[in-house]
């Protein structure tokens, strides 16, 4: 146990000082034929999905991406990028039959690999990428992060990224 706790702690430690990460840069063809390059979002927050339209995880994120897209408008862009085994007809069909409105951009694993950096992927993964490029944080669906699936975690977050607001100025009488 002892030694365990050890690894455990240098392996977060290790972790910290590497500290924060850039967004890797990309440029994919949307549903629309329309060429989107992260690098046109700077600026702004961007939640980036790694998805497939036959997950049933992915289908029921879309209800918290929709929510996003209309609690923070043109502050946070949301990008879903679809791999392999998906194809373009289904990923299209997708889109059209859940009235999403935000890009959904085709990949054949390039992008997700210099994000993921492993093998294999779960559905959803999800990074959320600050004003400056920087990845905040990411998550993988499962058991501890179905608040950020299922619940409002993901808008707490983005929170944390967003500048204080601006108290408005007391009227003058």
């Amino acid at each position: 146990m002892k030694r365990f706790l050890t690894a455990f702690l240098c392996a977060a430690a290790l972790a910290f000082s590497q500290g924060p990460m850039r967004a890797p840069g990309f440029c994919l063809s949307d549903t629309n034929a329309q060429w989107r390059d992260l690098q046109d979002f700077r600026g702004k927050i961007v939640v980036l999905e790694f998805m497939q339209s036959t997950c049933p995880h992915c289908e029921a994120f879309t209800k918290v991406l929709s929510g996003v897209v209309k609690k923070y408008g043109d502050k946070v862009q949301v990008l879903s990028i679809a791999l392999p085994n998906d194809t373009l007809p289904a990923l299209v069909q997708f889109v059209k039959s859940h009235n999403l409105p935000w890009p959904h951009l085709f990949d054949m694993g390039q992008v997700a690999f210099s994000y993921v950096r492993q093998p294999n992927i779960s559905f959803p993964t999800v990074y959320l990428i600050d004003g400056s490029g920087m990845i905040a944080n990411h998550w993988e669906y499962g058991t501890f992060t179905k608040s950020i699936f299922e619940g409002d975690q993901l808008s707490r977050e983005i929170d944390k990224l967003l500048p204080p607001a601006v108290p408005a100025a007391p009227k003058k009488k």
